[in-house]
């Protein structure tokens, strides 16, 4: 299956170029299984062949990137902090989470919205989920522009580079990334296992069961 998603993504960009490029990136912040390290390092291939070229490459790349960054971010802002909250006392329960909790995480992301998206357009993974948070709290829409389309830049040059320095070996890029994906899986499942043990199985969260 993934031979014939690669095998769709490079004919996509043959035909289409730019714009192929554009979808192609736009799609795979929309749905993951479009693997980004296969669209950028072929357009950087491309380029490096003559077909295109590498600031184009970059730029239709950023540009896909930001339009799918926006559609995450405008229905995560359609959803809002008032449906999460009448969830959460619905069912937060269920997940051990209440409205106060959400509220520092929103304060911490208040805090540091700038950053955190900026960052994480950087990370594999998570680079399209910081729309969300970023949605739902109604980040100013022209920060979020800003902070997404230079991480989107950064991102998108590295591997469109990578591949254009690769040329016909572009596809050497992908095995790469797969562990920087593994990396980013394994950080996220201790994330995790530290939540589950503070709310459940620490001292603290014991002694607060016992209480309730």
């Amino acid at each position: 299956m993934f031979s014939n998603l690669a095998d769709w993504v490079t004919d996509v960009i043959d035909r289409l170029g730019y714009l192929g490029v554009a979808f192609l990136v736009a799609l795979e912040n929309l749905f993951p299984p479009i693997p980004s390290e296969i669209v950028l390092p072929f357009a950087g291939f491309v380029a490096s062949d003559g077909g295109a070229t590498l600031f184009g490459m970059i730029i239709a790349a950023t540009i896909g990137s930001l339009v799918g960054a926006l559609v995450l971010y405008g229905f995560a802002a359609w959803i809002g902090p008032d449906r999460l909250d009448h969830f959460l006392i619905k069912y937060g329960k269920w997940f051990r989470l209440t409205p106060a909790d959400v509220t520092k995480s929103e304060a911490w992301f208040d805090r540091h919205s700038n950053s955190a998206v900026l960052i994480c357009r950087c990370i594999p993974l998570v680079r399209s989920l910081i729309s969300i948070p970023a949605g739902f709290r109604r980040m100013p829409l022209g920060r979020f522009v800003l902070y997404t389309t230079l991480g989107s830049l950064v991102w998108n040059s590295a591997l469109i580079g990578a591949g254009y320095g690769l040329r016909s070996q572009w596809d050497e890029v992908e095995p790469v990334l797969k562990w920087a994906q593994y990396a980013v899986i394994l950080v996220i499942l201790v994330a995790i296992g530290w939540y589950v043990w503070a709310r459940f199985a620490s001292p603290a969260a014991r002694a607060r069961n016992a209480a309730e």
